[in-house]
């Protein structure tokens, strides 16, 4: 197993004319850092990773790897061009990342013996413990469980799932036969059904702005507390519904200014919220949870 708990796939702090913003992923970090989280997912969906250039993609890496410590972390190498996923996954190697994850490549309709060879091409290029990315809203194809069972035993360590469907991420747990292989649901929504069924941690965007909540979530399901389990299970859900209402990137750094911590702007072309949206938002909220 890389890791377990919950991964924070952090947001990319940048400035308003689009540049990153060194000094606030410092803070950022050290916000995560604070209230209990130990793994980062870096330049991911929620660190708008797919909309960087690829010196901004290793620059995010280089800078999460200086700042975040004794964190483990896995780098998305996500890419429309293999060679690409394949460039960042060496300099991921070079920089010290822990692992890194990767969804098939897309935009074209590939087959699944096509992500089969991209696998194992990724896998023979890199010495770094590789995570598929299963995100079939985003890139159009849904890893087979037969799949993820083949390429486990070709050297795949482990799996980000983040289709949502709870079946599908038991189907996958059932049918993997590798030791140790990293199970990791991706959206804190199913994070207490996932850890109870031997889920290996949970990929949460709300803890970019909730931390302590998520961590204190997968504590309860950990320690089988299933009423207080749930009942903050329940507080996630309808944290997330009032996040999603909108745009949940944009809104995690408005949501995170709100709590003291500048995260800057989200990368054009997303936009911040407007002072009439984040005010409903925060009425919303804070009937929910307290601000701290």
């Amino acid at each position: 197993m890389i890791l377990e708990g919950v991964v924070t796939p952090i947001l990319t702090p940048f400035t308003e004319d689009g540049a990153i913003s060194e000094d606030r992923l410092e803070g950022l970090i050290d916000f995560l850092k604070r209230n209990g989280i130990q793994n980062l997912f870096v330049c991911g969906t929620f660190g708008s990773g797919p909309v960087m250039t690829i010196e901004e993609r290793k620059k995010v890496t280089e800078l999460s790897m200086e700042y975040s410590g004794d964190m483990k972390i896995i780098v998305n190498v996500s890419s429309t061009s293999p060679e690409v996923s394949i460039e960042l996954a060496k300099h991921a190697r070079e920089a010290g990342a822990d692992a890194i994850a990767s969804t098939p490549p897309f935009y074209y309709n590939y087959d699944a013996e096509a992500v089969h060879r991209f696998y194992v091409k990724l896998l023979s290029s890199v010495d770094l413990p590789v995570f598929i990315y299963n995100i079939p809203s985003r890139v159009g194809f849904n890893i087979p469980p037969n799949l993820l069972a083949r390429l486990a035993e070709e050297g795949v360590a482990g799996i980000k799932e983040s289709s949502g469907d709870l079946v599908r991420f038991y189907h996958y747990m059932s049918i993997v036969e590798k030791r140790d292989f990293t199970f990791l649901i991706g959206t804190e929504a199913l994070l207490v059904p996932a850890v109870l069924a031997g889920a290996d941690g949970c990929v949460s965007g709300l803890s970019n702005v909730f931390p302590e909540l998520v961590t204190e979530l997968y504590r309860l399901a950990k320690a089988r507390d299933l009423k207080k389990a749930f009942e903050k299970q329940f507080l996630a859900i309808e944290l997330r519904e009032t996040l999603f209402t909108s745009d949940p990137i944009s809104t995690s750094y408005a949501l995170l200014k709100l709590r003291g911590i500048d995260v800057g702007y989200p990368k054009s072309p997303f936009k911040m919220p407007s002072g009439a949206e984040l005010e409903d938002l925060k009425r919303r909220l804070v009937a929910k949870i307290r601000f701290k």
